[in-house]
């Protein structure tokens, strides 16, 4: 006991210096077993439903009647096969190419291009399938199973390492297979035979020992990974064994690392038995237990926030638990903060055309991210210069501006949609009815008399 003080005065003090608050909104309920969540450039969420389809969400939360794709009958699920991974195309307004990531009817795993109606912007052509990439999978489980373009404009490809338990065949450190790797491709030009060619500065090219398309390898299973919008990181979300979550970071620059799979668990030594020496690996930025008791069991990794709504997460990675429900932020520094235990199976996260980010629960909810802090993009000189009162509201909300006067208020639901508007002479104060409104978050914008803004989060309860 006389450790633990001390302890906690130092968690208390990292806390109040990394200050993140994330909450969710539900955006949108009723799919079927959704895994992935993609934008292709513009205001449209695209859903990926575990059995093959995938849908369109709209802006306003309403969801397309026919869905965008569905290969339902080439497709096999469930448990962790299935339809897995979505990547539009960076040119995809202009070429219409979209690729996914599924397990075929013989369990195993398949890449293929396909394209967009040339009539209806909604709809894919189920009869435009051009395989890109395939590889045996052993088992059922561990088939990774992510796409996403990095900012070098190749198709990145998580694979898990085969499955089973332990990885007995050391499939992960195996440079001959691509099981247990991140893979690298060039999807606009062709080699060969193949659909695709190898970039040629992947870290393998030419070795006789050693697949060209490994970008890097010692991964058990990279559920979910994700590249920073800003600079350009790619983030791992690698699911453990039976104690240790991982998560990992690398530049986009950083060729061939190994992550050390079957080697190491994390940072805790598995099976070390002819493997390399641990100045040869790369070890997490950040883990967390999954040991039995802690409730945990099955990482699944999302993204840095980037978005222009909140403040306090800039910069932040959100990830989540499987099993325990935990939503979580790690910052920069590699340190963790758990910050929402709900009861949902999370398994993925998306990211909208504007940087604001989407939790997905295998149990068919979409819930919309948020922060504690909403971003100004006013030269008011504090957001303390207006004040919500009270906040959380029921019947009343008034806003009470110090060194200002207010013009415009004008209030809006998590979806974008205006629910209250109004222009009026300058004023110091306004009080408004929210009697009508429905519980939940909204964004509560004032413009001045100078015509700058101030976006504050409303809570109506």
């Amino acid at each position: 006991m006389k450790n633990f003080i001390p302890y906690l005065l130092l968690f208390l003090f990292i806390a109040q210096i990394n200050a993140q608050e994330v909450t969710i909104e539900l955006f949108k309920d009723g799919f079927n077993s959704p895994v992935n969540l993609q934008h292709a450039g513009d205001n449209r969420l695209f859903v990926v439903e575990q059995n093959g389809i995938i849908k369109i969400l709209n802006p306003d939360g309403t969801v397309n009647t026919t869905p965008f794709l569905d290969i339902s009958p080439q497709v096999s699920c469930c448990g962790e096969r299935g339809l897995l991974g979505l990547a539009f195309h960076p040119d995809y307004q202009n070429n219409g190419y979209f690729y996914v990531n599924y397990t075929n009817n013989s369990g195993d795993t398949q890449v293929s291009r396909f394209s967009v109606s040339s009539s209806n912007a909604d709809i894919a052509d189920e009869n435009s399938e051009l395989p890109i990439i395939d590889y045996n999978q052993p088992n059922s489980n561990h088939n990774g199973g992510c796409l996403a373009f990095g900012p070098d404009g190749y198709l990145y490809i998580s694979s898990g390492d085969g499955g089973g338990s332990g990885d007995t065949s050391n499939n992960a450190q195996n440079l001959n297979l691509l099981l247990g790797k991140m893979l690298r491709i060039d999807i606009d030009n062709t080699d060969g035979t193949a659909n695709y060619a190898i970039p040629a500065d992947n870290p393998f090219l030419g070795n006789p020992d050693a697949r060209d398309e490994i970008w890097a390898y010692g991964l058990r299973n990279p559920w979910k990974f994700s590249f920073d919008s800003l600079n350009g990181d790619i983030w791992i979300g690698d699911v453990g064994q039976n104690e240790v979550e991982e998560i990992d970071r690398a530049s986009a620059t950083d060729a061939g690392l190994n992550y050390g799979w079957r080697c190491y668990e994390g940072s805790e030594p598995f099976n070390t038995n002819n493997c390399p020496p641990q100045s040869e690996l790369t070890f997490p930025i950040a883990e967390y237990s999954s040991a039995t008791g802690s409730g945990n069991c099955s990482i699944t990794g999302g993204y840095v926030y980037r978005g222009s709504v909140y403040a306090d997460i800039q910069g932040v990675y959100i990830f989540a638990d499987y099993c325990n429900g935990t939503i979580s932020t790690l910052d920069q520094s590699g340190t963790i903060v758990e910050q929402l235990d709900v009861s949902d199976n999370w398994v993925s996260f998306g990211e909208d055309v504007n940087g604001e980010l989407y939790a997905v629960a295998l149990g068919g909810d979409i819930y919309k991210i948020e922060g504690g802090e909403i971003l100004s993009n006013s030269n008011i000189d504090s957001v303390s210069d207006i004040f919500l009162l009270p906040n959380p509201a029921s019947n009343i909300v008034t806003l009470q501006a110090s060194n200002t006067l207010i013009t415009e208020i004008t209030i809006t639901d998590i979806k974008g949609s205006i629910i209250y508007s109004e222009t009026n002479k300058p004023t110091e104060t306004k009080t408004i009815s929210v009697s009508n409104f429905s519980n939940g978050m909204y964004f509560v914008k004032a413009v001045s008399e100078n015509g700058n803004e101030i976006i504050k989060k409303l809570v109506i309860q």
